[in-house]
């Protein structure tokens, strides 16, 4: 289901589904012929089932650009909670606030390389280190806390878990895609529409027939791609993250 969801994918192959689908539709017509008085009654049918359609495109749309702006939101909050975190080892004994800092620019790296990775097998490596340097991250910053447990070295304490907090979030934000269910409906209902556009409409140029198929792919591609985190056009630029970057290597 994962190749369904990719964008390019599901451009071509909604563009084929739908194309045949009001083809379908058209020799359906030429070899049965409904009657004049029955088409009062299609043309109602026809723009109801556009219209939840329409609907459901709509919806759709809503709930990839909400995950969209959530992706990027949980981006720039993950740039903030490391950002005060490295601010807030100085609380600490000196030794333990340098370990800190080295390790949380080795963290921001391995993160941004996480936004801008689309391999599979990278993006397992890079898991697989990040979870390494975040165990190094609690074990560093609890250490000095167990020594000399007081409010400061809470707060470091705290601002570590915020840090660890806010990848996860980020990470469940990039695993919350559109539902399949969602995807199977949708296409099932454009290419029912696209049967009945080429049963009912009497077009003197056959082409005419490829502006909804057309329109419609293009809708599901754009969808599809906002949805993606990783594939097609639109990516999420970890933009908060490289920015943070630059200015730990500036100080």
């Amino acid at each position: 289901m994962l190749n369904f969801r990719h964008p390019y994918f599901l451009l071509f192959l909604t563009f084929a589904a739908l194309w045949a689908a009001a083809r379908l539709g058209l020799v359906f017509r030429r070899r049965h012929h409904a009657p004049d008085e029955d088409t009062e009654d299609f043309t109602f049918i026809v723009g109801a089932t556009l219209t939840l359609l329409g609907l459901i495109i709509g919806f759709t749309f809503s709930m990839a650009v909400s995950r969209y702006d959530q992706r990027k939101n949980l981006e720039e909050q993950e740039a903030n909670a490391i950002g005060t975190e490295y601010l807030r080892v100085d609380v600490l004994p000196p030794a333990d606030a340098a370990k800190i800092r080295t390790l949380l620019k080795v963290y921001l790296d391995r993160r941004i390389l996480y936004y801008e990775a689309r391999d599979k097998e990278a993006i397992t490596e890079l898991n697989a280190e990040t979870t390494q340097i975040q165990n190094q991250l609690w074990a560093a910053a609890i250490a000095p806390a167990k020594v000399q447990p007081n409010p400061l070295t809470a707060l470091a304490v705290a601002g570590m878990n915020d840090v660890l907090n806010s990848q996860g979030y980020a990470q469940a934000a990039w695993w919350n895609r559109i539902p399949a269910s969602a995807w199977i409906l949708l296409v099932t209902i454009s290419i029912f529409c696209n049967l009945l556009i080429g049963y009912g409409v009497r077009l003197k140029s056959e082409l005419l027939f490829l502006i909804l198929p057309v329109v419609l792919s293009i809708s599901l591609f754009l969808i599809a791609d906002i949805d993606s985190p990783r594939r097609g056009v639109i990516h999420i630029r970890a933009q908060n993250l490289e920015s943070l970057a630059e200015s730990m290597k500036a100080q």
